[in-house]
């Protein structure tokens, strides 16, 4: 196991490869050497100490892939302050609730994405920011804030910008930088995400420098990572999938990284035959697209290797074609869950095509995985089915401030359950048959139904409602509705989807809306998600709908 901190791996890196890129951008011929990149980290380290932030304190970070989001990324973990990441696709309701729950010191952001106005949504929630001087903001809402920075060079009223931060930061002795750096600690918090867990809304999962540059050295070994890969990164840097399947595999192993902004299936074929890289990461839905792309056939794509593929079940067929259409005779699969950091299996680039297109792998090492029956607690014989549960280094520290979510994921033995279903072949690698929990995974993001039907109830019309998940052929799930009206009321299927929009995430938004007398219920009087999911189907057969 690394027993570093991620400052110190940056900094080693720096002076091992002080010429070789670090980070590439293709569409806009943007390149950081480790050398650059180091002393651009630690000019903007300064500036945010200069600004009033302190070890320990949490920063948000509400951007796209742009080029300084990983800036802030390694600047707060120069100066030991956790990043905090937010859902590009967050509205106002949960931006809200995040940075309240989170207890963020600093808020960074981007203008926005698509009709999703950030400024003017930071604007809605902190009208203080107008009448406020920068880092000495009082918030009504938001008692910890303090500073909210604008990345990039536009000014807006009340906000920093990163050219300002960059320029204080150039004004300050760097010795100050070293003090705190020899104070840090890996087992120290460092990054905190959000997810939707198994009950409630979001939580804050608490990973530390151990959990993540171990977890993501582990990862790059699976695929044989070298310091000559070049990684394309077409996922968002939000998520564990880019932090650290992608940074943290390429910090581990000196290599280079090819950012996307965001995704496009042409940008990633041209950013793929540009650059020559020699591995891709995606969610199926991106492969699907890159695949079906009427240009694919035009690019070079020879240099590919290996790769990930997860976020989402893999459908067979198309791990078939990206093996034989994209060069990537080594794309493995990983699973996990970001409590686990978030790999705790995944395939290897020499496993028989069977095991990678069918399983999710093995445990990685350092890890114990195993299946448990749901029931009794004791540990599932081969091909039987029960729980994923996993122990070792990887295990998060706990959900921020909620000590109850934390011991109800991780039992008094030090094991992590998943709420996934699965099985362990007798050769041992391990398969997803299913989930004891809620969740509904859309196209790679995780969605909690209790978290739309709390902000549905909101509508007055709306007497009960259910959500679930409805199969998708494109997306394996798409968030389905299951109401039930108070009596007189004529509401339409548009109505309710209008009164979500511009309120939360799109993503989060009911494809369908299903109009129902009741639900159907255990004899103990649960409600039984699996057969709304099943009740879907038929529905959306009668409308002349078909989903699988």
């Amino acid at each position: 196991m690394i027993s570093k901190t991620i400052d110190s791996l940056l900094k080693e890196n720096s002076s091992a490869f002080p010429h070789k890129p670090f980070i590439i951008y293709p569409d806009r011929d943007l390149k950081y050497t480790y050398a650059e990149f180091d002393e651009r980290v630690s000019c903007l380290a300064l500036g945010l100490l200069q600004i009033g932030l302190k070890p320990g304190d949490h920063l948000g970070v509400f951007a796209t892939n742009v080029p300084d989001w990983l800036t802030y990324f390694f600047a707060t973990a120069r100066i030991g302050v956790v990043l905090v990441t937010v859902n590009t696709n967050y509205r106002t309701h949960e931006l809200e609730y995040l940075v309240r729950n989170a207890d963020l010191n600093a808020l960074c952001l981007i203008n926005g994405v698509k009709d999703n106005d950030y400024v003017k949504t930071v604007y809605e929630l902190i009208p203080e920011l107008k009448t406020h001087e920068r880092g000495n903001l009082v918030s009504k809402k938001f008692p910890k804030l303090r500073s909210v920075i604008y990345i990039g060079p536009e000014k807006h009223r009340g906000m920093y910008n990163t050219p300002e931060l960059l320029l204080l930061g150039k004004q300050h002795n760097p010795a100050t930088l070293n003090t705190i750096s020899a104070s840090l600690h890996c087992h120290d918090v460092i990054n905190m995400q959000y997810t939707s867990g198994t009950t409630g809304f979001p939580k804050g999962v608490m990973l530390t420098h151990y959990n993540i540059v171990n977890n993501g050295r582990s990862i790059g070994e699976c695929q044989k990572f070298t310091p000559d890969e070049k990684l394309c990164l077409p996922v968002p840097l939000f998520h564990c999938f880019g932090i650290v399947l992608g940074v943290m595999a390429i910090l581990t192993h000196g290599a280079t990284l090819v950012l996307l902004e965001n995704f496009d299936p042409l940008m990633v074929l041209a950013a793929v035959q540009k650059e020559k890289c020699t591995a891709l990461y995606g969610v199926p839905t991106m492969f699907i697209a890159e695949l079906s792309h009427p240009m694919f056939d035009m690019f070079d794509l020879s240099s590919l290797r290996t790769g990930i593929m997860a976020g989402a079940p893999c459908p067979m067929e198309t791990m078939q074609q990206v093996v034989a259409k994209m060069n990537m005779n080594e794309v493995t699969i990983a699973y996990g869950l970001t409590e686990a950091s978030p790999v705790m299996t995944q395939t290897r680039t020499d496993d028989p095509l069977t095991a990678r297109v069918s399983t999710v792998g093995k445990e990685l090492p350092g890890i114990e995985v195993k299946i448990v029956n749901p029931e009794t607690g004791k540990e599932c014989q081969p091909e039987e089915q029960g729980e994923v549960c996993c122990r070792g280094y990887n295990v998060m520290k706990g959900y921020y401030h909620n000590e109850t979510a934390t011991r109800e994921a991780i039992d008094r033995d030090g094991w992590l359950h998943s709420g996934d279903l699965g099985v362990k072949t007798a050769e041992g690698y391990f398969k997803i048959t299913g989930r004891i929990k809620d969740m509904i995974i859309r196209g790679g993001e995780n969605i909690y139904p209790r978290e739309i039907e709390e902000f549905l109830y909101s509508m007055p019309e709306i007497k009960d409602i259910q959500v679930a998940g409805v199969p998708s052929p494109k997306y394996g799930e798409q968030v389905g509705a299951f109401i039930v009206l108070k009596d007189g009321s004529n509401v339409t299927e548009e109505d309710i989807i209008d009164y979500c929009r511009g309120k939360i995430s799109r993503f989060k938004i009911p494809k369908y809306v299903f109009f129902i007398k009741g639900f159907p219920m255990t004899a103990s009087g649960k409600i039984q998600k699996y057969k709304l999911r099943e009740m879907s189907t038929q529905l959306l057969n009668e409308k002349g709908i078909t989903v699988i």
